[in-house]
């Protein structure tokens, strides 16, 4: 078997999570780590950037690098990749939704294997 023909982990949603640093959060509480065929990954993270566009400095957060995964028995096209990720972010949606005020998120499809 080629290596372009086998299992795949691909990332399909990259970005971040964040809520006040005083805020006493589990993202667990909210958030499961399957989800569909996607598996959830957090890590607590220094902000990767100083200031908020409303000029708000970072600092006072607590910010999680966020990433979506799925892992795929045969390499999966472009077109099944996108639909991977289109899924994913909407099943995601409404979880980050029903989230507690001050969390906020940015998140992006990334479609890069791992």
């Amino acid at each position: 078997m080629s290596e372009s023909s086998g299992r795949s982990a691909v990332r399909l949603l990259q970005g971040y999570v964040w809520h006040p640093a005083n805020a006493d959060l589990d993202l667990e509480s909210y958030l499961p780590r399957e989800l569909d065929e996607a598996y959830l990954l957090w890590d607590v993270v220094t902000p990767p950037f100083a200031f908020f566009e409303n000029g708000e400095p970072t600092a006072s957060q607590t910010f999680y690098q966020f990433t979506v995964l799925q892992v795929f028995e045969q390499r999966p096209s472009a077109d099944e990749l996108g639909q991977a990720a289109r899924a994913a972010s909407e099943a995601l949606n409404p979880l980050l939704e029903a989230m507690p005020g001050g969390v906020g998120w940015q998140l992006w499809e990334d479609l890069r294997e791992l």
